[in-house]
């Protein structure tokens, strides 16, 4: 009641502004947030959707001691997944944490479509595990989850795809069928926190700058009535997706792992995925479904070629056959 009444003031004070819908989504959430029964049934949920993840720990509910105001949880330890100084210091690769993180939530936001949508960084923790000395991210409170519809996981994915590889007329294709309308430019760019040059040019190809920082900073004040319709326009689905991508995006940030490459080739295999997988399930023939199946296994020993190369780029490998042909070059 407080938030509607503060919003209504905010909104006869500034037409432009509208954000009632922010009042929607706190009714409808709070209930859910409040209820620690519906909380521990999440977290079971979720350990056994990415059970296959070994570097993921969801701590295990006691339900003879849980009710729905009273949630009792195993005891984990580890530090806030932000904390690089406390990676550093427990022998914990930063990169793999990052590179893990955003792998999990690829798989949960395209290929399952049950999101945990408040990873900030006292809810996601880090630890080496006990038995394997292994980097593991402990994910709590499992509270808040956003499902997402087929055909609104479908477009996204195909949004993704189309941003990473820099495709402008899947951006407003997809961008328009999910409710962005004209301002489907601003979509793209709220969507990947980088300029429209960025989005143009290939998001995985063009390194972040503070220039470009700046400029988004500086465009996002400018834009503020535009971006309040846009979220007005857009499916309820989007807006819990839009704040779980800020969150990993300000965690990124901070361990200085932000827009690396590894982060677009889990977000591409999912993708494709996906996608592959709605066309499966929608072809009618044997060759149709083998034809989409060849061409899954295709994308995805692509990617992992183009990984094998980047990796062979930043390792030592590559200076040892560079300093070897460079040798060859002179004494011929």
């Amino acid at each position: 009641m407080v938030m509607q009444l503060l919003l209504q003031a905010v909104t006869w004070l500034f037409p432009d502004f509208g954000f009632m819908w922010l009042v929607e989504e706190a009714k409808k959430n709070l209930p859910l947030e409040l209820d620690f029964m519906n909380e521990g049934r999440n977290a079971e949920k979720m350990s056994e959707m990415l059970k296959d993840f070994t570097f993921l720990k969801v701590p295990k509910i006691h339900w003879d001691l849980s009710t729905k105001r009273i949630l009792m949880m195993e005891f984990v330890e580890g530090g806030q997944v932000n904390d690089r100084q406390y990676m550093v210091q427990n022998g914990i690769d930063v990169n793999e944490v990052s590179r893990n993180l955003g792998k999990m939530y690829s798989e949960m936001i395209f290929v399952h479509g049950f999101v945990h949508c408040d990873p900030h960084p006292g809810n996601v923790l880090v630890r080496k595990c006990p038995k394997t000395k292994k980097p593991e991210i402990i994910l709590l409170d499992h509270g808040l989850y956003q499902v997402l519809s087929d055909k609104f996981r479908l477009h996204y994915s195909r949004l993704w795809l189309s941003l990473i590889s820099a495709d402008m007329k899947g951006v407003e294709k997809y961008s328009r069928l999910l409710g962005a309308g004209d301002l489907y430019p601003l979509f793209a760019c709220m969507l990947t926190a980088r300029s429209w040059t960025a989005v143009n040019s290939g998001i995985d190809q063009t390194p972040v700058t503070q220039k470009e920082d700046v400029e988004i900073r500086t465009n996002a004040a400018q834009y503020l009535p535009q971006i309040s319709t846009l979220l007005n326009k857009v499916p309820r689905q989007m807006l819990l997706l839009f704040k779980t991508n800020d969150l990993l995006r300000g965690i990124e940030t901070t361990l200085q792992t932000r827009a690396n490459a590894s982060s677009f080739i889990n977000m591409s295999r999912c993708c494709i995925r996906a996608v592959a997988r709605h066309e499966k399930n929608n072809s009618q023939t044997r060759f149709k479904k083998m034809q989409i199946y060849f061409s899954e296994v295709f994308a995805l020993w692509q990617i992992n070629l183009y990984e094998l190369l980047l990796w062979i780029k930043g390792s030592k490998l590559a200076d040892w056959i560079v300093r070897i042909l460079s040798q060859i070059c002179w004494e011929q």
